[in-house]
């Protein structure tokens, strides 16, 4: 993917910070958006000059127009860099989720928006947090990072869940777009309280699965897995009953991922093998429709 892919979301909601950008805002300011009028002697720019509206006024006062000006809205990219984003047949999940950060980066300063950057593992990852910053090339520091980035060497077991909800506490009461990167193999009880405490942001599931996690392999009766979290080892003997509870249980991890997420009125977004972001382009699209 070019270092330059870029594409082109939408912040559903007025953004309130007082940054010029290219969201709809709540601030007064320069803007196309009229929000009331206002007396001339408080706000004291003749070229907004309302004639009609100061004629019709009871008060008999000069009154100006006031306008919403278009705002900046922080963008925060919370990743997973657990033991299962390694995982991946020709390039790993981890390294996807660097690409899409690295796209974010350049579509947010495109668009006027600072990015920042926490990860997870089993705990909050300090090493790789970054505050939210404007800059071209920001993109490309944080997915450097990403793609250099080694797990603490304690991060088996399922306490993902726990890392990102430490993440998400620095968010917490804030107003952002916030794009979570995970591929979400750990257990979803405790989504509900991540999801609390982001209920200020318009948050935005990217999934990130390797086509060998939701496709069982074409050839061989025996196949040697072993558990990316845990690192447990075994053998399976992959008969045509082993293939289809396979495929069952993908489609059946999309359903608990959909009702997790849709009953907050948030639907995720699926990368596989490859970030696209024409696709993504078309996920905020569909969203905005």
């Amino acid at each position: 993917m070019s270092a330059a892919a870029q594409f082109h979301y939408r912040f559903p909601l007025r953004a309130s910070g007082h940054r010029p950008g290219a969201h709809p805002g709540t601030s007064v300011g320069a803007g196309d958006a009229f929000a009331s009028h206002g007396r001339l002697f408080d706000h004291p720019d003749p070229r907004r000059l309302d004639l009609r509206a100061s004629v019709r006024a009871a008060r008999s006062e000069w009154l100006v127009r006031l306008h919403l000006q278009r705002s900046a809205v922080p963008v925060q990219a919370v990743v997973d860099v657990s033991a299962s984003m390694r995982f991946g047949t020709r390039r790993t999940k981890l390294q996807v989720a660097a690409d899409f950060v690295d796209a974010l980066g350049y579509s947010a300063f495109r668009a006027g928006d600072p990015l920042g950057m926490l990860a997870f593992d089993r705990g909050e990852r300090e090493d790789l947090f970054m505050p939210a910053r404007s800059g071209r090339g920001v993109g490309n520091v944080y997915a450097s990072m990403l793609r250099e980035c080694v797990g603490d060497g304690d991060d088996a077991g399922g306490a993902t869940i726990a890392g990102l909800q430490r993440a998400a506490s620095r968010l917490a009461g804030r107003q952002a777009l916030v794009f979570l990167v995970s591929d979400f193999h750990w257990p979803l009880a405790g989504m509900p309280l991540v999801l609390d405490l982001l209920v200020h942001a318009c948050v935005v599931p990217i999934v990130v699965w390797d086509s060998a996690e939701t496709t069982p392999p074409a050839g061989g009766p025996l196949l040697a897995v072993r558990d990316a979290e845990s690192a447990a080892q075994r053998t399976l003997w992959l008969r045509h009953s082993v293939r289809e509870r396979w495929r069952e249980a993908v489609s059946r991890r999309r359903a608990e991922l959909a009702q997790a997420l849709t009953a907050r009125g948030i639907r995720p977004f699926y990368v596989q093998n490859v970030f696209d972001p024409e696709a993504m382009s078309r996920y905020f699209l569909e969203a905005g429709a």
